[in-house]
């Protein structure tokens, strides 16, 4: 018997793959499928099973490619009605992977179709426990979620989530093995652990939400300091349901060299978006003005689906030479198929066509330091609320880069101002998206609050009320 976690950072997304006498099944894969495929030939299996723990929301399935490539089955628990063909398990249900059998275990809350599959092993031990979003390490899935299509509120699920939990799985064995589909980082949970696996015994121990003492404490402890959801979780949800266009289509698209002129012509018939995924240090030394920049190397296709509220808007690519492909197959992880080709050659090939550029103002901590004035320089930080309440500049503004949408509009571009973050990631992506609504007088920290901290800027943990808004 095989079990392998394959992990996708970018996502913090676990998908799995099992094998035991030349069968194998995968659980919850990604919308690439060829790594599945590539690693069942290797080992001279076939994939038998595809086994969906619910209708995902933060990225998009690579169910429906698997099994037109494959052949097998897509099984999901009870409740789901997709719009495609699919095996709907019942509750306990055993299917066979060569010698050893996966069990069917229907816990609803996070979502009513939620299911989690318990590996029984070649000698009938009950080995691993393949989570999903019922259980995460440190967590368990966020219940809000589902309230429209389950017509029920937050609470009520997480009711339901606390049953499925005592019932399924609390009873189980503590050295049966734990693989979320999810962990630190993941917009699913909000206080899951760094690691991917784990005991269920450790879990009962220090997992917060295992130790709640009634319904209602569970209930108060899990729907607690939830934060809305990113915008495109919802699209792709319909996307899983529903059926999507193949990845190879989606890939072949995206793949379309384009010239400086061709992407300008481009940008007026499709409206489209340029989309600059250079790092931060690159992209605010020059770029093409009115794109948005969010870094390939972070946390990408998760900002991407925040800030981009809609998954088919046109995209143009700006990367780093070398890099298209991973920018189209990342962006069609979350659902974003609309890239219509990338520009040929980099962003040098923008300046050697001798085009207009824009460019961000950037100084260090050191300069931040000389140039404030408390009391006077006005300072927005760009993390997150949880962040800037532990600490922050003095007189700092909370702006949160996941809100931009909202508080740009309050921003008074005749009145100087500096914007950070914690590191500069997320700061050079809101002055990207603020210079492309026309608001340039502000200048971005490099090295965000952590070398605003070390070069001895006065902090405090006071929540500044002032609101900064357009006279």
């Amino acid at each position: 018997m095989k079990v392998e976690q394959i992990y996708t950072g970018c996502l913090a997304q676990g998908a799995y793959y099992i094998e035991s006498n030349g069968e194998a099944a995968i659980i919850d894969p990604l919308r690439e499928v060829k790594p599945y495929i590539d690693m069942a030939s290797n080992r001279g299996a076939k994939i038998k099973y595809i086994f969906e723990t619910h209708f995902h929301a933060d990225f998009v399935s690579g169910h429906l490619d698997l099994c037109k490539k494959t052949g097998a089955p897509i099984v999901y628990g009870p409740n789901a009605n997709p719009e495609f063909e699919f095996i709907s398990a019942k509750d306990g249900e055993i299917f066979k992977i060569g010698n050893v059998k996966i069990k069917v275990l229907h816990t609803p809350g996070h979502t009513m179709e939620s299911t989690c599959y318990l590996l029984i092993d070649e000698n009938g031990k009950e080995h691993s426990l393949f989570s999903g979003d019922t259980l995460f390490l440190g967590d368990v899935g966020r219940p809000d979620l589902a309230q429209k299509s389950a017509s029920m509120t937050q609470d009520e699920l997480a009711g339901l989530l606390y049953d499925s939990l005592n019932k399924k799985i609390m009873p189980l064995a503590d050295d049966v093995i734990v693989y979320p589909a999810h962990g630190a980082g993941s917009a699913c949970g909000k206080n899951m652990m760094k690691e991917t696996v784990d005991t269920l015994g450790n879990q009962k121990k220090m997992n917060y939400a295992l130790n709640q003492p009634n319904k209602e404490t569970f209930v108060k402890a899990v729907t607690d300091g939830l934060t809305p959801p990113p915008g495109y979780f919802g699209m792709n949800v319909a996307m899983n349901k529903k059926g999507i266009e193949s990845f190879d289509s989606v890939f072949e698209k995206g793949m379309n060299a384009l010239s400086a002129k061709k992407l300008e012509e481009l940008v007026v018939m499709t409206e489209a978006l340029v989309l600059d995924v250079r790092d931060a240090a690159d992209f605010q030394k020059g770029f093409i003005p009115r794109s948005i920049n969010i870094g390939l190397h972070g946390d990408f296709a998760p900002w991407v689906g925040s800030l981009i509220v809609d998954v088919k808007q046109p995209l143009i690519l700006v990367t780093k030479v070398g890099e298209e492909e991973e920018s189209v197959t990342r962006l069609a992880r979350v659902g974003f198929d609309n890239v219509i080709g990338y520009l040929d050659g980099g962003f040098e090939s923008w300046t050697s066509a001798g085009k207009e550029i824009d460019a961000v103002n950037r100084i260090t901590a050191s300069q931040f330091k000389a140039e404030l004035k408390v009391g006077e320089t006005i300072v927005l930080d760009a993390r997150r609320d949880s962040e800037y309440a532990a600490e922050h500049v003095e007189e700092a503004f909370s702006r949160p880069l996941g809100d931009i949408n909202n508080w740009f509009k309050t921003v008074d571009d005749s009145k100087p101002f500096y914007i950070h973050c914690a590191g500069g990631y997320r700061s050079m992506i809101a002055s990207s998206i603020l210079k492309a609504r026309g608001i340039h007088n502000f200048k971005e920290i490099e090295g965000g609050f952590k070398a605003i901290a070390e070069s001895g800027v006065p902090k405090t943990d006071f929540v500044c009320q002032t609101k900064l808004v357009k006279a």
